[in-house]
């Protein structure tokens, strides 16, 4: 059966060949759907892939770029979500903001996840629904002592307002609405599935969502948020799940909330 350490050992070393290949003068491709793919994309999957069957043969694992070429296996309750390179724009931009996304789904709910950050050396690791810990360790470095490992809780809303995550110059009038809702003190930006670490590291509190994503986007950030006690909801306040073959796998609109009530929750005095 497949470990946190597993995981962890798997992330790092796909971190580390994604770095070799960001510092170099790499060509960058298009999809059928116009999004970016590189080298590091396409190789940091095979090996995460080769990794997974060796610990776990029994996983069947739905990864981006398998998915891209057309090749979706089979499964039944209990699968595995891989993106190899989550924010392959900042990727090709060289702004750090992108990481490795491994997750393990069971029953739909994401139970075990990481996700890893190789430029900015940050590791984030949901080991169950209830444990969470985030360390510093380098591309390739070994997987972290208990004594390197710092729980993951989100943090009580500031009196201020709120932090939330949401592009500056590219908000969709869905997201101002929503956050209309809300004593706002400070939005602040980030790239890929860090957005759900930044809440379960106490460094946010509100994440909204109101555009596509793939479930492979967003797994493994899920399972750290929620094991770090966030809440990922949909737009009608259900659980965001997984598995959703009949949707090609994408993604509803969703929010994940630290210590903050949504607002169809709260009471009126």
């Amino acid at each position: 059966m497949l470990t946190p350490e597993a995981l962890c050992r798997i992330a790092l070393d796909a971190g580390a060949l994604i770095m070799d290949i960001y510092n170099t003068d790499f060509d960058v491709d298009r999809k059928d759907d116009a999004s970016p793919v590189t080298e590091a994309d396409d190789k940091a999957e095979a090996l995460i892939l080769s990794e997974l069957a060796k610990a776990d043969p029994d996983l069947p694992v739905i990864a981006e770029e398998s998915v891209a070429a057309g090749n979706i296996p089979k499964h039944g309750h209990r699968f595995a979500l891989v993106d190899p390179l989550d924010g392959t724009k900042e990727f090709v931009g060289k702004r750090g903001e992108f990481t490795v996304n491994i997750a393990v789904i069971e029953y739909g709910r994401p139970v075990m996840g990481v996700v890893y950050a190789p430029a900015l050396s940050r590791l984030f690791v949901a080991e169950s629904h209830s444990q969470a810990w985030q360390a510093t360790v380098a591309p390739g470095g070994l997987v972290p002592d208990p004594h390197e490992r710092k729980r993951l809780r989100i943090r009580v809303t500031p009196e201020a307002g709120v932090t939330a995550i949401a592009s500056k110059s590219h908000r969709s009038p869905e997201t101002d609405a929503f956050l209309e809702q809300f004593n706002t003190a400070d939005i602040v930006s980030a790239g890929s599935s860090l957005k759900f670490c930044l809440i379960a590291a106490g460094e946010a509190d509100l994440y909204p969502r109101m555009g596509r994503t793939m479930e492979w986007d967003t797994a493994a950030g899920q399972a750290v948020a929620e094991a770090s006690g966030a809440r990922v909801l949909t737009e009608d306040n259900l659980p965001l799940l997984y598995g959703k073959s009949h949707r090609g796998y994408d993604n509803p609109h969703f929010i994940v909330y630290g210590d903050v009530t949504p607002p169809a929750f709260r009471t009126v005095e």
